[in-house]
């Protein structure tokens, strides 16, 4: 007789939180990672992390050649990543975005090239978190891309998005898994609901 692996807790919950944070968008193109907790251990504290480290959402399958469209960074080089120690309460409380916030320029290079932006005018484009700041977003070079400011919605319609779904977490509305899913998935489609 063939016995079936039934999956761990903390398995089931990673898929019902996605699932559920996802809605009604397409959850397919989402790499979350998870990690293995062996089906006889229930973790009971959280697992300790260096401050600063970054959690990737997506994997980087590319370092150049990158290319942006409609609005949204290229995917391969830009999926998202999170600060993994990061909590509500630390991104709600005033003054966390300036703490953080360190993109040398070196990186910001970086990621100009890597998009194939040789030269551009003061202001047309902006080196941008995919996951902001005021949501957890990482400095890492997989959360940057050059983002345009026209045709609009471009970076100064993107600071809405971020304000809005920095207020959604804040005020308890959603969780902070949710929200950072919702702007690294489709900015624009929070972008095109807000109220």
């Amino acid at each position: 007789m063939r016995h079936r692996r039934i999956p761990s807790t903390a398995t089931l919950f990673i898929v019902i939180g996605l699932l559920t944070s996802c809605g009604l968008q397409s959850c397919t193109s989402q790499t979350v990672p998870a990690t293995p907790v062996p089906p006889t251990a229930v973790p009971t504290t959280p697992v300790p992390t260096t401050p600063g480290t970054p959690t990737s959402l997506g994997q980087r399958t590319k370092t150049g050649g990158c290319v942006s469209s409609n609005g949204l960074p290229d995917s391969a080089c830009t999926p998202g990543a999170v600060f993994s120690d990061a909590t509500a309460d630390q991104i709600c409380t005033p003054g966390y975005s300036s703490k953080v916030r360190n993109v040398p320029s070196d990186v910001k290079a970086q990621a100009y090239a890597e998009y194939g932006i040789v030269s551009h005018e003061p202001g047309q484009y902006e080196v941008d978190h995919l996951v902001a700041l005021e949501i957890g977003g990482s400095n890492d070079i997989a959360n940057l891309w050059p983002e345009p400011a026209d045709p609009p919605p471009g970076f100064h319609e993107k600071d809405k998005v971020e304000d809005y779904l920095h207020d959604q977490l804040c005020s308890g509305k959603m969780s902070l898994q949710q929200v950072q899913l919702e702007i690294a998935t489709n900015w624009l489609a929070v972008y095109q609901h807000l109220p």
